[in-house]
Formats: structure tokens, sequence, C-alpha cells
């Protein structure tokens, strides 16, 4: 897989995937007329590609092993474990595809709604796996609009004890990226795409509308 990493401040990077099957899946994702399956199963599959480009700094160790011919090593991942946070509500739509991948990560959920007024977040629920320092946080949201609800949802988790964090969204906006380096340098971003930038109502354009809203039907 090809990509383009951006410099940020600290640690921190943000990375746009660059490949043919993103671009494709995106283009589609974004298209009005996309019915709300097709959309479920086309943030399912982005989501797939990228938690590979996501996870490609895991460490791994070399292990013994047996195949049905003889003896060899192999790659496995050492190391922290994951722990998989979506923030709710639409973070759960990536949710699954994650976990088909690293089926033993622990998941947390964090609620958080954007106030339409003060476009500031405000936090609903939260639950997370207790031994969560000892663990490579995956946060999840389709949509990295002002930031301001994304960066809450870091604050939370280090909150937690969590040291190790990336970021999965499908598209940002160039003003939720500069606010997540600004308050948490150390935070790793892996995006489908770095849109234009936020309207006057704080939605990224071109972007796809609400995720929320086209993944479960809602309006």
């Amino acid at each position: 897989m090809t990509s383009a990493e951006v410099a940020s401040t600290g640690a921190g990077t943000v990375t746009e995937v660059k490949h043919p099957l993103v671009a494709h899946k995106l283009g589609l994702l974004r298209d009005v007329t996309t019915t709300t399956q097709m959309f479920r199963q086309l943030v399912s599959e982005l989501t797939l590609l990228l938690t590979y480009e996501a996870t490609k700094g895991l460490g791994d160790e070399q292990v013994e092993i047996e195949t049905p011919l003889e003896r060899t090593t192999a790659r496995r991942i050492s190391g922290k474990k994951v722990a998989v946070c979506p923030i709710l509500r639409a973070g759960v739509g990536m949710l699954d595809s994650v976990l088909s991948l690293i089926p033993v990560a622990r998941v947390g959920f964090i609620g958080l709604y954007r106030n339409e007024e003060t476009l500031e977040p405000v936090e609903y629920y939260v639950k997370l796996p207790d031994d969560l320092p000892e663990r490579d946080v995956i946060l999840l949201d389709p949509m990295l609009a002002t930031g301001n609800s994304t960066a809450a949802a870091v604050a939370t988790v280090k909150a937690a004890g969590a040291t190790s964090i990336r970021l999965i969204a499908l598209i940002a906006a160039p003003e939720g990226i500069e606010r997540i380096h600004r308050d948490h340098p150390d935070i790793s971003i892996v995006v489908a795409s770095i849109d234009d930038g936020l309207n006057e109502k704080g939605y990224i354009v071109p972007g796809l509308g609400d995720a929320g809203d086209r993944l479960y039907g809602t309006k």
C-alpha cells in the first residue's frame, strides 16, 4: 500500500492513504445515491484498508513453529496488546472491521455528541478496559471535522492511562488535524482523505454528509 505522510508537531503524524481501492471506495461512499446498506459495507471495507496502514508500526518478534512439513520461524505481534475504542455513534460502524483483523483486542466505548450551536463535544458515556495503560489504543471515528470531539476522546483515554494512541478516520478536515496535533502532538492519524475544509456549520466539504445518519438511516 502506498501512502503519503505529512509532517506534524511532536511525535504524531498524519497519513493520507493513497491507493486505488481506497480512492474507488471513498468515491462511492461520498455519493449521495449510495444506499444505507452499501454505505455500511463501504465503511467496513475502507476501515480494513486503513487498519492495515495504521497497524504497520506494531512490533513483532520471531518465533519457532512446526509446519506440516518441517520446523521453521514465523513473525508474531509482540509488545503491548490492543484496545479498540469507537467514538459513538458513528465509530461503531468501523469496529467489526478492526476486530476481524485483531480479534483479541479489548473494546472500549466513548459516547460524545456535538452541540450544534457551540460545536463543542458533550460526553455522555465512557466504558474502557481496566488495563488500558498496557495497551495500544486505536480510536475510531469516521469524520475528523473540527477535531473537538476527537480531542476530547483522546483526553479521555489519556486520563485512563493510555500512552500509545492512534486514530483511524475516513475523512479529515485540515482544521481537525491541526486541533488534534495542537492538543495532542503525540497522536498518529490515518485517513482515507484530507478534504478541503469545513463549511459554516462545521461539516467537512466536500465530505460525505453525516456519517452516523448515513450508516443507520436516520436524519
